[in-house]
């Protein structure tokens, strides 16, 4: 046989590689804990994991930065994640769907915790004590000359009004709908746009309003004026963990430990903790444990954590997070492996049969073709309801494997095709017969072509692979997620530019295995 097939087979069939696709399962004696796509959010979800891992044995699974809310709400339903905080105002208008605007804050709270036990078997805890509601904002400057303070105010101003808020906004029903609805507002220039890179964008004078609420720590920085809800269109967004009910079941000394952060955070602190991971540089470990302990949740940690180096240039702060960028790089590299290696098995194989089957050629590289042109996020998306994929690294492999597969059947397809026809009459007047053809004369004279197509797609997923992070797969798009949140060049940098060393290395590993597997008399 074909010194490729050897090699594929070895790898397909060892243990290591097929034990991290299934790594997802929490198992006894474990829970998740989710956030969605930003600070707040994730801070909480950290604060929340140190507090059960201070005062529990349970073993506590972080899935963080995993979307908006329906992505992270539809995790928490199929039992991907056990806990998260939410928002009563989102719970009120998104999850349950409710028209009424909700006014009062007691009721709001306690309607959604009993429709959510109700509906969907999930458990509201107490409340942290903040309101972070959503709110529309401008440049101070810009808006005391245009005379603007409430949100009524920008209606005259509508047609020349440059508007960029965060894509969750931009389509839910508390958000920019619903609120131009209740306003009769119709910004014409409205896109939407990281947050993270909104206050940068308004203070340049690219856009003239933001989407903001009321805890961003960079309104502690920025010169912003919120405008007023002046007809009351935004509900109350009260904050508390939610929780399955079969976890809180399985563990009712979480929701005992949770409890103690009931009324323990006001808005004021919530913000002033948002600003120092978003504009102080603090990792969300050390802000959530310097919380933690300030208000006697959890003793002092033993150990300081590990000092990251921001002063010495990029080199410095690449070189303090040595440890984290080599884990996350050895998940990188096992996505993207797993995906390539089952590509390989399947595209070389459809490769072949089609320059058997010359009628399927078309239409079978057509639909390969169709799937390279699906947006990377949005097939990642489509994987996550898909049975025995869901969250994390399942999906992730699965969306890797789609898109590896066109370079490779092209290719093998092509450099079968491209096999000098008189070698193969040649072979067969010599009495070799078709399978014979195939692993001595067909695959040994396209081996380099077909090499060409795994390296290719094997750059193309190393790539791709950064987004697995929106999915909670890990991988060394966690970094970059994170600094496009925090406007951090320096944490973007540390997970592309490994990310980029990463490809250029496997393209080279790979070029040397293609003189491997190139018969001598060829190479």
């Amino acid at each position: 046989m074909h010194r490729l097939w050897v090699v594929v087979a070895w790898a397909v069939m060892w243990p290591p590689a097929l034990a991290a696709a299934q790594a997802d399962d929490p198992g006894p004696g474990r829970i998740v804990i989710g956030s969605k796509n930003f600070t707040e959010n994730r801070l909480l979800g950290e604060i929340m994991a140190q507090l059960i891992e201070a005062h529990t044995d349970i073993q506590v699974e972080r899935r963080v930065n995993l979307g908006g809310t329906t992505v992270v709400f539809s995790a928490l339903r199929n039992g991907e994640i056990d806990i998260y905080s939410e928002y009563t105002g989102t719970a009120w208008t998104v999850q349950l769907g409710i028209a009424e605007t909700a006014v009062d804050r007691l009721r709001a709270y306690l309607h959604v915790a009993s429709e959510f036990e109700r509906r969907f078997g999930v458990t509201w805890l107490q409340p942290f004590g903040f309101e972070n509601s959503y709110e529309l904002a401008m440049d101070e400057t810009a808006a005391e000359t245009m005379g603007i303070r409430t949100i009524s105010d920008l209606l005259p101003y509508e047609d020349r009004l440059r508007a960029g808020v965060s894509h969750e906004f931009l389509n839910r029903d508390d958000g920019y709908p619903g609120l131009a609805a209740a306003y009769g507002l119709e910004i014409r220039d409205l896109r939407g746009l990281e947050h993270g890179l909104a206050y940068e964008a308004i203070l340049s004078d690219r856009i003239d309003v933001i989407d903001t609420w009321t805890t961003d720590g960079k309104l502690r920085v920025y010169d912003i004026r919120i405008l007023e809800d002046d007809r009351a269109f935004f509900p109350p967004y009260d904050s508390a963990p939610i929780i399955r009910s079969d976890t809180l079941e399985r563990y009712p000394e979480v929701g005992e430990v949770l409890g103690r952060l009931a009324f323990r955070i006001d808005n004021e602190t919530m913000q002033a903790l948002n600003y120092r991971v978003e504009d102080q540089g603090g990792g969300f470990d050390e802000v959530a444990r310097d919380f933690l302990v300030s208000a006697g949740l959890i003793d002092v940690a033993a150990a300081e954590p590990a000092t990251i180096d921001r002063n010495g240039g990029f080199l410095a702060f690449l070189w303090s997070r040595r440890g984290q960028t080599a884990r996350l790089a050895g998940q990188h590299l096992g996505l993207t492996a797993i995906a390539v290696l089952l590509a390989v098995i399947v595209a070389v194989p459809v490769g072949i049969g089609l320059t058997r089957q010359e009628a399927l050629a078309s239409p079978a590289l057509g639909v390969v073709g169709v799937i390279q042109t699906i947006p990377s996020l949005a097939l990642l998306a489509f994987m996550i309801p898909i049975p025995l994929l869901g969250l994390g690294a399942r999906s992730a492999i699965a969306a890797l494997f789609l898109y590896a597969l066109l370079p490779i059947v092209r290719n093998t397809y092509t450099g079968i095709k491209e096999v000098d026809a008189d070698l193969l009459e040649a072979g067969r007047g010599m009495g070799l017969d078709g399978r014979q053809i195939l692993f001595k004369l067909e695959l040994p004279l396209a081996t380099r072509t077909i090499m060409a197509g795994v390296r290719t797609s094997t750059v193309i997923s190393v790539g791709v692979a950064t987004l697995a992070a929106f999915i909670g797969a890990g991988g060394l798009g966690d970094p970059i997620v994170t600094g496009l949140q925090l406007n951090d060049t320096y944490l973007i940098l540390s997970g592309a530019v490994p990310a980029a060393l990463l490809a250029l290395a496997v393209d080279f590993l790979l070029g040397r295995f293609e003189r491997f597997l190139v018969p001598r008399g060829l190479a």
